[in-house]
């Protein structure tokens, strides 16, 4: 379907020059962007096919006394430090 659009002059030039770099048209380029910004929408909780995503609801955690920004610590934790 044919369209007009009112884009910015320097988006525009952009997205000729990254279409250009990638060797595909610019409708490609636009069509891609317009998928994946649709795809990012999908509703929290659910893939974007639609399926809903396991979420663990158990206990646990880190043991006391491990810092979980330590990548040392963490290893250590799990007994594989070498």
């Amino acid at each position: 379907m044919k369209t007009t659009l009112d884009l910015n002059d320097q988006l525009l030039a952009s997205a000729k020059a990254l279409a250009a770099q990638q060797r595909t048209t610019l409708t490609r380029l636009i069509e891609e962007g317009l998928q994946l910004r649709l795809r990012s929408k999908a509703p929290e909780g659910t893939s974007s096919s639609g399926r809903r995503l396991p979420v663990f609801e158990g206990r646990g955690g880190l043991l006391p006394g491990v810092e979980p920004t330590s990548n040392k610590a963490l290893l250590a934790a799990l007994g594989d430090d070498a």
